[in-house]
């Protein structure tokens, strides 16, 4: 935003005004930049299957005790302990590899 302000400054201020407004709009960039660097360095990553445990998912194929769910859109190989019957709502507790682990909900 402070780039964009510097090179309006450079062309509608007068002559000395434009550069030492162009500088200053461009130094607070350069903040501006170093600010949202150190920020967004220091975010977690969030991506990959271990950000799926403690999501719902929908049962598509029966769980006696493997089957399959679907969650945001994809389809997982689950297993469940307790058995899940098609359109059945679990919550995913754990993965292995591949796999979710997943418990029926309580209603």
């Amino acid at each position: 935003m402070f780039l964009i302000v510097g090179i309006v400054l450079l062309f509608l201020l007068p002559s000395p005004w434009n550069l030492v407004g162009s500088t200053c709009a461009f130094v607070l960039f350069l903040g501006e930049l170093g600010f949202w660097h150190r920020r967004v360095r220091r975010q977690p990553k969030a991506v990959g299957a271990q950000t799926l445990v403690g999501k719902t998912a929908t049962v598509i194929s029966p769980c006696h005790p493997d089957g399959q769910v679907r969650i945001s859109g994809e389809i997982w190989a689950a297993r469940c302990a307790g058995g899940a019957d098609l359109g059945d709502t679990v919550t995913v507790v754990a993965r292995d590899e591949l796999t979710l682990v997943v418990e029926a909900r309580s209603t």
